[in-house]
């Protein structure tokens, strides 16, 4: 982009505040479901279908947006992606249904696509690859600021002002960004005159992933083996099989599969699709076994989960620095192999209440994902080949998406797999506790084996990093010798 020594660090304040803005979203929401339940008069499968259309929305169009950005530039998608995101939002908060409430959802997934799947380029662009690294670790921060304000912002405004507040908070945020970065953010670049979005793959994407979240979410109420569920996966393996055929048969692919040719981005989506599933059921889990099994309130349970997210505000700074000195991938392999501990610890969560027991591996946690994560995107990016950063953002993203969209429904269906999926839903959105001590008991004992099968995630995404470490190596070592082969001829 060429945007000088200043304008880096513009550009970089206006990403980073974009991510902030939807992950404090994000958060809020979460904590006034509740109220919401009770204001809109709504269904339990409404409100769930209100978070997961937003991941799914957002999913989906990762990929078409990040082709549509190599084609025709990024600035304007990524403006247009707040605007979007605040109207959404304040339709959200006006909404007089669950079903109003899901399609607005869905329209704030739009524009929260945009902003997340564009934000990464932008900053590739804006600063040299030495620096990249310490750059994405502090746009990281914005995730890990939302988390912590979210929870505790999202209480006091519900408790004051009503769950449709929290909605309407972010609104003026996201125009005052659009508005900010309409004047700093450099001019975009048309990359080629013609836009192809693949429409087909798109669709059997959409179906595939639509289907398989849904098969995930109600499988434990229909069973796994019933009738609809077993038509439900025909049908969602039939549109995954046409998508791959079609994608390696379709001049322009909305999945680039020449990109995996190379073996360190291939790498790296497959750690980041398993640390995604590990790491974003954590709070999930953490809410079941607080607020359900043990009976603590919304605002108990989020001054808690703040031990995960606080530390992260060191770490992620130099987790992306660290990556810039000796390569991403020791700091990646050493942060994934931290979380796995830290959510192997909360396998052990006691039936009673023991606050250390809580924030001190929620503590390891994100000390280790400030180490892990940062190197990771920085790696990712840095893999792709020239012209295509937007198409691997927009893959890098969707692989961590669809890990989140699954942890989400499988921490319902790990969690809830000892009590009756009504009371298990009751107790997902927060209406209600576990009912009697034995309930409690077999909630815990549920929510402490799905952490299990969260750190085998964990296991199995160290296993798949430990090529990017030798690729990581391979790759310093060439960019030492370059300057050194070029002194030696002579300037």
């Amino acid at each position: 982009m060429g945007v000088g020594d200043r304008g880096k660090w513009v550009v970089l304040a206006v990403t980073t505040f974009g991510a902030f803005v939807a992950n404090l979203d994000a958060t809020i929401v979460v904590v006034a479901l509740p109220t919401m339940l009770t204001g809109l008069g709504t269904s339990i499968v409404a409100l769930l279908w209100s978070l997961t259309g937003y991941m799914l929305v957002s999913t989906v169009l990762l990929l078409p947006i990040g082709r549509l950005s190599d084609l025709v530039g990024r600035r304007r998608l990524f403006l247009a992606g707040f605007v979007l995101f605040a109207l959404g939002s304040a339709l959200c908060g006006a909404a007089p249904s669950g079903g109003a409430l899901i399609a607005s959802r869905c329209l704030q997934g739009v524009g929260g696509a945009l902003v997340a799947a564009l934000g990464t380029p932008i900053i590739t662009e804006a600063f040299p690859p030495a620096e990249l690294g310490m750059a994405l670790g502090l746009n990281s921060l914005a995730w890990v600021l939302g988390a912590v304000v979210g929870p505790v912002v999202g209480g006091v405004l519900v408790t004051a002002l009503g769950w449709r507040s929290v909605f309407y908070v972010v609104v003026p945020f996201s125009l005052a960004a659009a508005a900010v970065g309409s004047r700093v953010l450099p001019p975009s670049h048309t990359r080629a005159a013609r836009v192809s979005l693949d429409l087909p793959g798109v669709a059997a994407f959409t179906v595939a992933l639509t289907l398989v979240l849904l098969v995930v979410s109600e499988s434990a109420a229909w069973g796994w083996l019933s009738l609809r569920s077993l038509a439900l996966e025909g049908v969602a393996a039939a549109a995954a099989a046409f998508f791959l055929v079609w994608e390696l048969a379709v001049p322009d692919p909305l999945f680039d599969l020449r990109l995996f040719r190379a073996p360190a981005f291939a790498a790296s989506q497959v750690v980041a699709t398993l640390t995604s599933v590990g790491y974003f059921g954590i709070t999930f889990l953490l809410t079941f076994y607080l607020q359900g099994g043990l009976g603590l309130t919304p605002l108990a349970t989020g001054f808690l989960m703040i031990a995960m997210a606080a530390p992260q505000l060191v770490t992620s700074p130099l987790g992306g620095r660290l990556s810039d000195r000796v390569g991403s991938g020791g700091p990646m392999l050493a942060g994934i192999l931290g979380v796995g501990t830290g959510v192997l610890l909360l396998s052990r969560l006691p039936f009673a209440l023991s606050v250390p027991a809580v924030v001190l591996p929620l503590a390891l946690v994100a000390v280790a994902n400030g180490f892990y994560w940062p190197p990771l995107a920085s790696f990712v990016m840095k893999a792709a080949p020239a012209g295509r950063l937007g198409a691997a953002s927009g893959l890098f993203f969707t692989f961590r998406n669809i890990g989140f969209s699954l942890s989400l429904a499988l921490s319902l269906a790990l969690a809830a797999g000892s009590l009756p999926p009504d009371l298990a839903m009751r107790i997902f959105i927060g209406v209600r506790h576990a009912a009697t001590p034995a309930e409690a008991h077999a909630l815990i004992a549920s929510v402490r084996a799905a952490f299990r099968w969260f750190a085998l995630a964990f296991a199995l995404a160290f296993v798949a990093g430990l090529p990017v470490l030798l690729l990581s190596g391979r790759r310093r070592g060439a960019e030492a010798a370059a300057p050194a082969a070029t002194g030696t001829g002579g300037a």
